[in-house]
């Protein structure tokens, strides 16, 4: 696929060329392709199995963007300074939490996610996912990564309000919430169902827009789990910052939402945005428990005055 837009003379390359080789060639023969596009059609005439080639570098992107985007987090979190952003600042992780953590999560992703990574090529392409190059214009995956966004919330608000119900939860869900202050690691301990429940939502929703429209490419695929592995670390990092996006844009949810969610145990359901919990009043916290309350009150009053 990546080299059907490649110069026929690549295809001669010896199968025992250096990928550095390769490179050369690619940047030879195709110059109006970006650095990015060269390596990225590199990567898979070097490899010459593209299951495979996207396999590798899914699940290398996936940890590298997991671990080092929860990284900062586990640094944050021993540093005294940052303690009055934390939204429970009287909890913080200890090391051996955090291990224990990374851990599991790491467990889950080699025995969990990765065959789903693995099988994610055969299946995408069959819908006719596009994995060539050049690359989509900027517009497109933009526009494509906000649909995402918007799709999976909804996804993951109703499953997750059904994972609260009690032989759901005691069963599937209870593991999550081992944390009551959540941190940036935490945001994937999770049971293998629930992993893949949720999980549904990230890759599935994708899946489905491409088996519809014919009209995705990987790299728009790798950006949307990139921003949803950040979305999903900094919601449970703890922290809330003057310049968090929440205070931005305020439909976002961010790590308050969330934060309040663990604390609380019910409520504040969505992943991305407010709009679900605050349209299905099942916003967490104080401030959404007093407004029921009067809601609840003028219902009576209103009853009676009748």
């Amino acid at each position: 696929m990546a080299s059907a837009v490649l110069n026929a003379t690549i295809a001669d390359l010896s199968s025992s060329a250096s990928i550095t080789t390769v490179f050369e060639e690619v940047s030879k023969y195709n110059v109006h392709l970006n650095i990015f596009e060269r390596l990225w059609a590199s990567w898979y005439l070097w490899m010459q199995n593209d299951t495979i080639a996207t396999g590798i570098m899914s699940f290398v992107m996936h940890e590298l963007v997991y671990f080092g985007r929860s990284l900062p987090w586990i640094i944050i979190d021993a540093i005294p300074y940052f303690n009055k952003y934390k939204l429970q600042n009287s909890k913080v992780p200890t090391w051996k939490e955090q291990w224990e953590c990374a851990g599991l999560v790491l467990l889950s992703h080699c025995t969990v996610e990765l065959p789903q990574i693995w099988l994610f090529h055969p299946v995408a392409t069959y819908f006719g996912l596009d994995y060539g190059v050049p690359f989509p214009p900027a517009w497109k995956i933009a526009m494509q990564i906000a649909i995402f966004f918007v799709v999976e919330d909804a996804w993951h608000y109703w499953f997750h309000r059904a994972l609260h119900y009690g032989p759901l939860y005691k069963s599937i869900h209870k593991l999550h919430h081992t944390y009551s202050a959540p941190f940036g690691l935490a945001a994937e301990y999770a049971s293998p169902i629930e992993v893949m429940l949720l999980g549904f939502g990230i890759v599935g929703t994708p899946i489905i827009w491409v088996s519809l429209t014919k009209d995705m490419h990987l790299v728009t695929m790798y950006l949307w789990i990139v921003l949803r592995l950040f979305q999903a670390i900094d919601a449970h990092s703890g922290y809330d910052f003057p310049w968090s996006l929440r205070h931005i844009l305020p439909f976002w949810a961010g790590a308050d939402h969330h934060d309040l969610h663990h604390e609380r145990f019910i409520g504040n359901y969505a992943s991305s945005f407010r709009w679900w919990d605050y349209c299905l009043d099942t916003e967490a916290g104080e401030e959404a428990s007093k407004k029921r309350r009067e809601k609840k009150l003028a219902q009576i009053r209103a009853k009676k005055s009748q």
